[in-house]
């Protein structure tokens, strides 16, 4: 049978690691692959049994790589400490490992926001790369957050979904989302795009639009409302840091601020 490793990349997750890890006994092993939290997330991955490495985070494209290298296994799948993985998914991986045809498996997730289990505004299926085989994908760095994978060979769907305890507050929302927009940037400006003065205002309304209207966030009601207004701020805030660094000498532009 081939072997797998659940990879979870961590930075001070000692508030949702204990469960996250409770929930891979069906992996052969698993690694925590850590950005050097200053909280207890190693002691909780030790106690668990999990086998740590500490690595420095630039981007998650170049993290995941990076515990990619990492490990020997046939398998990896990656696994984000706020996610819990049901046992329906478990017996679902165990099966599509032993299909050697397939390189790679796209899972779904149900998004829990604010409490809410979220199915509408772009939030279901929301499928994720986590089932693979390490020696066929690459994760390409030109796009730091939300990376791309580069798939060797055939990839599939699971139809189980992985449950993502995804922003348990807006403070947490907001914090999330201002690491991810100013990654966000960073990929753009790498890629040559620049922002005109009007774009941070026409995106964020269009984000607004996508969200509410053509991926039916209207349906849920307030909790719609709300979260493509969240998901506007975040789009305003990518390409206004991505119009900030116009201004800024070249070797400092592509850094996250």
């Amino acid at each position: 049978m081939p072997l797998l490793t659940a990879v979870v990349l961590t930075l001070n997750e000692e508030a949702h690691l204990p469960d996250c890890l409770a929930s891979l006994a069906f992996a052969d092993a698993v690694l925590v692959f850590d950005s050097f939290s200053s909280d207890r997330t190693i002691e909780i991955a030790g106690a668990a049994g999990a086998r740590v490495v500490q690595h420095a985070f630039t981007d998650y494209a170049a993290q995941r790589n990076a515990a990619l290298d990492a490990v020997q296994s046939d398998w990896v799948f990656f696994v984000d400490a706020d996610e819990r993985v049901p046992a329906p998914l478990a017996q679902a991986v165990r099966s599509a490992i032993a299909q050697p045809a397939v390189a790679a498996w796209w899972v779904p997730r149900h998004n829990y926001i604010l409490g809410r289990l979220t199915l509408q505004a772009g939030w279901f299926p929301d499928y994720q790369l986590r089932l693979l085989r390490p020696d066929c994908v690459r994760y390409d760095s030109s796009r730091p957050v939300h990376e791309l994978a580069l798939i060797t060979g055939a990839s599939a769907q699971l139809a189980q979904p992985l449950v993502h305890l995804n922003y348990a507050t807006i403070r947490e929302f907001v914090a999330k989302q201002r690491v991810y927009a100013e990654l966000a940037a960073t990929g753009m400006w790498r890629a040559g795009t620049r922002a005109r003065a009007h774009q941070p205002l026409t995106m964020a309304l269009r984000q607004f639009y996508w969200r509410f209207v053509t991926l039916a966030g209207w349906r849920m009601g307030v909790h719609g409302v709300l979260l493509a207004l969240l998901m506007a701020h975040s789009e305003w805030r990518s390409y206004s840091s991505l119009r900030r660094r116009i201004a800024l000498p070249a070797d400092t532009a592509h850094s996250p601020k």
